[in-house]
């Protein structure tokens, strides 16, 4: 709610070479990323809008940051661990220090509130960590942050597989992208994996296929 905070929107793109990525189409991504969200309906008149990497303070506050937290916490990060296991062929230290710099993109703006899904949560509990670990030793510089987790569509699962997240990467057919056509959308959604039985109820658990449906519905 832009009325009620002061917003700041910005695409990671510092964030997005942590993966094996094609710097000749880095640009257009970018690019791409920012038409998404203006079509979303984004209003930069209402709220800050940039491009991470534009903002050099970024990077600097996260090298500060990896300086007073321990290597123990970012390899106990669920997101680390995971992607370690699923692409052991390219795990490198910028996926290790990931949470550092999204630590330095939340505290860098004195943020009382940080809208997340449910997988990001863990990154947001690090940062209050390390504001309080930071403040600690150079006095009160840094807003403690809190993680603002939607009731609905806190985490959103794969229509192929309803017990793993929507992700383009991992499974396309899987994934709903915003400029898909409506035939393609339609054809996704129609063939997403479903649960046994004709009764149509949200349970998670027992129907994590239809209940995903309903969350997106």
């Amino acid at each position: 709610n832009s009325g009620k905070y002061e917003c700041f929107f910005f695409i990671a793109d510092l964030h997005s070479i942590t993966e094996n990525f094609d710097p000749k189409k880095k640009s257009n991504q970018i690019l791409n990323l920012a038409l998404a969200y203006l079509a979303a309906g984004l209003n930069p008149e209402k709220c800050i809008f940039f491009v991470q990497s534009q903002i050099k303070e970024h990077t600097e506050l996260s090298w500060l940051l990896g300086t007073i937290t321990p290597l123990g916490e970012l390899q106990r990060m669920t997101q680390f661990k995971e992607k370690s296991k699923k692409h052991p062929e390219y795990v490198n230290a910028g996926l290790l220090n990931y949470p550092l710099l999204m630590a330095a993109d939340i505290l860098l703006y004195q943020t009382d509130i940080v809208p997340v899904g449910i997988d990001q949560k863990q990154h947001v509990e690090l940062t209050r960590e390390i504001a309080r670990r930071f403040n600690k030793k150079f006095g009160q510089v840094f807003q403690e942050p809190k993680a603002l987790v939607s009731a609905i569509g806190a985490k959103i699962m794969s229509l192929q597989s309803p017990k793993k997240k929507m992700s383009k990467t991992d499974n396309p057919q899987g994934c709903i992208g915003l400029f898909d056509a409506p035939e393609i959308i339609k054809k996704k959604v129609v063939s997403a994996v479903t649960d046994p039985g004709k009764i149509i109820k949200y349970d998670p658990i027992q129907k994590p296929g239809i209940s995903n449906l309903l969350t997106i519905y």
